[in-house]
C-alpha cells in the first residue's frame, strides 16, 4: 500500500481539526454563556469567547430550582423511555415475522414500508391530532407516546427487518432439533444476535421522543405540568426577555440524557457475531 506523504497527511490532519472545531464550538459556546453571571448570549471579552470566565452556576440553580424544569424533563425522561419501549416490542417482532414467515401480501406490505418511510412526518401531525381527540388522549402523554411510537416504527421495523436477514435461519433450526420452541428460538437465538439493531432502534426510539419540538408543542398545548423539556425551553426562549443564561444551562441540561443513553448503548454496536455461527 502507496505510503501517504508529510504534505497530505498535514492537510488531512488540518482538515480534521476544523471540522472538529466546528462541531464542537456551537456546543462549547453554550456552556459558556451558561455559566456567566449575566444573561448575555455573547460577551466582547476575547478570553470569554473561549474559557469560562467568572463561572458561576447560578443559572443552572435557576433553571433547576426556581424554574418547574426537573418537571419537564422528567416528563420528558417518561415520554421517551416508554417510546423506546414500545418501539423495540413491537418493532421487534414485526420485523422477525417479515423476515422470517412467508404470508400472502408481504413483499407489498414491505414496498408500503419502504414508500411510507419518505413520508413527512409533520405532515400527518393534523390527522393524528385528530385521532387522539377522538379516543380523548388529547394533551396528555400516552397520546404523545403512541404518537412518537408510531412515527418511528416504519424506519426501524424495515431496519430490524434487514437485520433479522443477515442472520442464518440455521441457527434457529437447530436449537428447534435441541428442543426449543419458535418463541425460544426467537428470545434465546435471534435476539441477542440482534444487539446492534435493538442498540440503534432503541437509540432512535429515545431520540424521537426526546429532543422532538413540534408534536409536543401541538399535541401537549398549553399546560405546564404536562409539558417537556424542548418546548418549554423555546417558550422559556420566545419571552419578551430572553434569559439566555437559564436558556443555555436547560439546553445543556436537555443534551446530557442524550449522551448517557448513547454511552450505554454504544458496547452493542457491533458487527460480525454470526461470522462462523454455522461453521463446523
Amino acid at each position: 500500500m502507496k505510503k501517504t506523504s508529510v504534505p497530505v497527511r498535514i492537510i488531512q490532519y488540518v482538515i480534521l481539526v476544523l471540522a472538529t472545531i466546528f462541531a464542537i464550538y456551537p456546543i462549547w459556546f453554550g456552556f459558556l454563556a451558561s455559566v456567566r453571571n449575566s444573561d448575555s448570549l455573547y460577551t466582547f471579552n476575547l478570553a470569554g469567547m473561549f474559557v469560562p470566565v467568572q463561572a458561576t452556576l447560578i443559572n443552572f440553580q435557576s433553571m433547576l430550582f426556581d424554574q418547574p424544569y426537573l418537571t419537564w424533563l422528567l416528563n420528558s425522561l417518561k415520554v421517551a423511555g416508554l417510546t423506546t419501549i414500545a418501539c423495540l416490542f413491537i418493532t421487534t417482532s414485526a420485523a422477525f415475522a417479515l423476515s422470517r414467515f412467508k404470508f400472502r401480501g408481504r413483499n407489498s406490505f414491505l414496498i408500503l414500508l419502504l414508500a411510507l418511510s419518505t413520508f413527512p412526518g409533520i405532515l400527518s401531525l393534523t390527522a393524528v391530532a385528530q385521532l387522539l381527540a377522538a379516543f380523548k388522549l388529547f394533551n396528555t402523554h400516552l397520546g404523545l407516546i403512541l404518537a412518537y411510537t408510531a412515527g418511528t416504527l416504519v424506519f426501524c421495523t424495515y431496519n430490524l427487518k434487514g437485520y433479522f436477514d443477515s442472520i442464518p435461519i440455521d441457527l434457529e433450526e437447530a436449537a428447534r432439533i435441541d428442543g426449543c420452541g419458535p418463541v425460544q428460538a426467537f428470545t434465546l437465538v435471534a435476539l441477542p444476535l440482534v444487539r446492534p439493531a435493538l442498540a440503534v432502534t432503541a437509540l432512535l426510539g429515545f431520540l424521537g421522543g426526546w429532543g422532538d419540538f413540534i408534536f409536543a408543542s401541538v399535541l401537549i398545548p398549553g399546560n405546564t405540568q404536562l409539558k417537556l423539556a424542548v418546548p418549554a425551553l423555546y417558550q422559556l426562549s420566545n419571552s419578551l426577555s430572553v434569559p439566555w443564561g437559564q436558556f443555555a444551562a436547560g439546553a445543556i441540561i436537555v443534551i446530557l440524557p442524550t449522551l448517557l443513553v448513547f454511552l450505554f448503548v454504544q458496547r452493542y454496536f457491533e458487527a460480525g457475531l454470526t461470522v462462523g455461527g454455522v461453521k463446523g
